[in-house]
């Protein structure tokens, strides 16, 4: 392994205290701020599929507002759950699991450099450029699942090629490889194996060789262990619900969710391609200069190592791996029929690494980089903790329905049906569960006419009814024959009345 240079080991400028207190911010930025109340339509949906969960005391079947939820895995619901236990049920507790893949996910790259490059000041600097690149940092803070199938994938892909790269061929980063692949397909499915075989088999291809004789007779073993690790879910799963979870769990939201627009995200083929290079921020210009001088070296048919013009420090395998492991799930997602940003969070490690091969390269050339890099990685975390307390919560209280459901509660409504006046509130889900008003199938009902909300009260004498409607409808509600209605509270959006029959 070739030696670091003086600028990138940059051992006598940067002492041992800096690396302690920027990790030790970098842990309190990923836990600060997870308080604010649930945005969105995924946060409040997934943590209430917990608490029903936690409420039942079932580990197993996903339910939302009663009925079966069998979209994803199990994985972020046992990770809810848990810290329902510890702090309760609230916001933090939702999100301290994700906030942990981040930590994790960070953790991995770092065990890259120390392990794969076998440098100490190489850990240090990946894991720095993983803990600021905005997309590890905004998906570590939210309630979803993409960074908790980002951190197993990329925790599997760090034990292979720490296995590769390392001469003395640890059987524990082996074993490492495979547990993570079963720990991913309970975070998110099947792409939780896909993605990881799939990498690896690339990486063989392009590095033109076949994976040794202990690689291959590891699947002997390795297989029946990532079977086991999923099997903890997926068995009891379907032995309690059989073909319903698998024409739900797996048809419907694996295979027609890749091949069809059902659930209506499309995007265009070449989503991905922008939408990645900005989860790379403030790191993009490292991302683009590497991108650019490697697609100019294969052009240009250039020799192997290239060491008249790339970074000593990352060796050849390691960025072929890179490249193998950023473009299977961008060529997959951007065929896919649903897109959306966080579809292509797996794809940020191995855009970090190639980050990290730049900085490198230009760190053996120019002294100041990894000085810049210093203060750019710190004011990102200093700039990252100034909006969570100054932009975060007024954005959270306008998008949010906390606020309206306890309003409505503090004027003696706590008990209220709610219901849905030309919109259907996600983020309800959360703070009025068990006061939604469902169709057969389970899902929120829309009412589309106050006189539909009439004939409801009626037919089910009710008296009472919080109702839920954009703002510029909430006018019309109080002149409708034979109901009596008063709005309680308004955010952004949308406000909350109390109807009433005379």
């Amino acid at each position: 392994m070739p030696e670091i240079s003086k600028n990138v080991r940059d051992a006598s400028e940067t002492p041992r205290w800096f690396w302690t207190v920027f990790f030790i911010l970098t842990i309190i930025v990923y836990f600060f701020g997870l308080t604010i109340p649930f945005v969105g339509p995924d946060e409040p949906r997934y943590a209430q599929v917990a608490r029903e969960m936690f409420d039942r005391g079932d580990w197993i079947t996903p339910t939302l507002g009663g009925f079966n939820w069998f979209e994803k895995p199990a994985l972020l619901y046992w990770l809810e759950i848990a810290a329902y236990y510890i702090f309760g049920v609230n916001e933090f507790a939702a999100r301290i699991g994700p906030a942990l893949c981040g930590l994790g996910t960070i953790l991995s790259l770092w065990i890259v450099g120390r392990f794969a490059i076998k440098s100490m000041s190489a850990a240090n600097w990946l894991a720095m450029l993983g803990a600021t690149t905005i997309g590890i940092l905004v998906f570590s803070r939210g309630a979803s699942f993409d960074v908790i199938v980002t951190f197993p994938i990329t925790a599997s892909l760090a034990g292979f090629i720490v296995y590769e790269l390392n001469e003395r061929r640890p059987m524990l980063a082996l074993l490492a490889f495979y547990f993570f692949i079963g720990a991913a397909l309970l975070a998110k499915g099947l792409i939780g194996a896909v993605f990881p075989v799939g990498i690896a088999a690339v990486y063989f291809l392009f590095a033109r060789r076949w994976p040794s004789r202990r690689v291959f007779l590891s699947l002997f073993w390795g297989i029946p262990f990532i079977i086991i690790v999923a099997a903890t879910w997926y068995l009891p799963m379907y032995l309690r619900h059989g073909d319903e979870f698998i024409n739900e769990f797996i048809v419907r939201q694996h295979f027609q969710r890749f091949t069809s627009n059902k659930y209506q995200h499309p995007q265009p083929l070449y989503f991905f391609m922008w939408v990645l290079p900005l989860m790379t921020i403030p790191w993009l210009p490292l991302f683009l200069i590497e991108v650019w001088r490697d697609i100019k070296r294969v052009m240009l048919r250039r020799g192997q190592e290239d060491s008249d013009s790339h970074s000593t420090l990352i060796p050849r395998e390691l960025r072929i791996f890179a490249w193998s492991w950023l473009l299977v799930p961008l060529v997959f997602f951007s065929f896919s029929g649903s897109k959306l940003p966080g579809y292509i969070l797996p794809a940020v490690p191995p855009a970090v690494i190639l980050s990290a091969a730049a900085m490198f390269d230009l760190a053996e050339r120019h002294s100041y980089i990894t000085k810049t890099v210093k203060v750019i990685a710190t004011l990102t975390l200093l700039v990252v903790v100034t909006l969570i307390i100054f932009f975060l919560p007024s954005f959270a209280n306008d998008e949010t329905d906390k606020w309206l459901i306890e309003a409505a509660d503090s004027k003696g409504y706590s008990h209220a049906d709610v219901a849905g006046l030309f919109v259907i509130s996600h983020n309800a889900e959360f703070y009025a569960a068990g006061r939604l008003i469902r169709d057969d199938d389970g899902k929120q009902h829309k009412f589309y006419g106050t006189h539909e909300i009439k004939q409801y009260m009626e037919a089910n004498g009710i008296r009472s009814l919080l109702v839920l409607l954009p703002n510029d409808h909430a006018a019309k509600l109080e002149h409708v024959n034979g109901l009596n209605s008063r709005v309680l509270s308004r955010n952004r959006e949308l406000a909350i009345a109390v109807v009433t029959l005379p």
